[in-house]
């Protein structure tokens, strides 16, 4: 591994547990367990599994008149979501947007009360935390929080956790608490990226190891790695940024229109006042040109990002696939991409090109999988 690689708070831990390391997004993180990508894939499904994402960024932003409704406004000039009507106690899904309209990145966005607390992609982590501060100076401090995070995933999740901490029973899917945990002052959402109910834990960088191995000591609990990580997410229909969605992908085009309410829109209280707010607003209400969509390739061979996508067998390349890979919870090759609107219907058929021939693939619904959030 490169010297320049850096180790998160649980290189010790993923080590002892056999993890096969890799470089990414800069840092050493493990691929895979002995258990292998299927059994860990298939394991968050059914029980729980626990994901080191330590390597993600984690930026508070405090209010310097002391009313958080002050940050809100401010980082609403940036994000077209409904950060004012964040209550405390609550998470937001966001997007970083770029003057004309692209996704520089997607993150999360809790209130805790006296301030803000965003997680951002590892990639972008230093560039985003540049943006904010030349953005948001006047309105915050921007403090990078040097802590781990942990992502406890899948339907045992629940029973897992309280065992270490009761309440979190009662959370509900985008709750966020400031919670004890063997110790430590910990931030704990009810969220994550399987598709899975589950939590994502921030907690103090020497405390990490002790949560870890606790949760792990219950037989339900297995450590799963960057693998099954993106095969689950791929599963649940989520994007990757870098892959699926990047400065050169608008929200409405990549589906995330959800994540920009009524209130951000033409007609609402607060319209507008975000970057790209005209491309964005009118794609709203004309539809995009093209469209992210699921697809199912009709054989068994894998379609993978980068892959053309065709309308027919001879014609010119009209798409491009940005994810993909085997489905373990389907037993089947599953990838996402993005078509022509026209095309975009689920059943429609098109082609991907794989080692130079054109294999059939259907376009489908997303998620691959439904979700198991707890809602109530």
């Amino acid at each position: 591994m490169s010297p320049d690689v850096a180790c998160t708070p649980l290189h010790a831990l993923h080590l002892r547990h056999g993890g096969r390391m890799v470089p990414f997004a800069g840092y050493a993180m493990p691929v895979q367990y002995p258990a292998g990508l299927l059994k860990e894939h298939l394991h968050t499904r059914a029980e729980a599994g626990l994901f080191d994402v330590s390597h993600m960024g984690q930026i508070r932003l405090t209010p310097r008149s002391g009313d958080v409704d002050d940050v809100a406004r401010a980082l609403e000039t940036l994000l077209p979501i409904d950060v004012l009507g964040l209550k405390p106690g609550r998470q937001r899904y966001g997007l970083l947007l770029d003057a004309s309209g692209g996704i520089r990145d997607d993150l999360m966005v809790a209130h805790c009360g006296d301030s803000l607390v965003l997680v951002v992609n590892a990639a972008n982590k230093v560039a985003d935390e540049a943006y904010l501060r030349a953005h948001l100076a006047d309105a915050c401090t921007v403090t990078v929080l040097a802590r781990a995070l942990v992502a406890l995933q899948g339907p045992g999740a629940e029973a897992a956790l309280t065992r270490l901490a009761p309440e979190v029973a009662a959370m509900r899917f985008m709750d966020v608490r400031m919670l004890g945990l063997l110790g430590a002052s910990a931030i704990v959402t009810r969220s994550g990226y399987t598709g899975e109910d589950g939590f994502e834990i921030s907690i103090p960088e020497d405390k990490a190891e002790a949560l870890a191995e606790a949760l792990l000591a219950d037989p339900a609990v297995l450590p799963i790695g960057l693998g099954a990580r993106d095969s689950l997410r791929l599963e649940a229909g989520l994007c990757l940024h870098g892959n699926d969605i990047d400065p050169g992908t608008d929200p409405v085009e990549a589906g995330l229109s959800w994540a920009i309410p009524r209130v951000r829109r033409r007609g609402g209280v607060r319209a507008g006042g975000f970057p790209g707010a005209a491309r964005i607003l009118s794609a709203l209400e004309d539809g995009p040109s093209r469209k992210r969509v699921g697809l199912r390739p009709e054989g068994p061979t894998p379609v993978r990002a980068g892959a053309p996508l065709f309308a027919d067998e001879t014609g010119t390349a009209v798409g491009q696939v940005t994810s993909g890979g085997f489905g373990p919870s389907l037993q089947a090759p599953i990838a996402m991409g993005y078509l022509p609107a026209a095309l975009a219907a689920p059943g429609t058929r098109v082609f991907a090109e794989v080692r130079g021939k054109r294999l059939a693939v259907a376009v489908a619904a997303l998620p691959f999988v439904p979700a198991g959030f707890k809602r109530a």
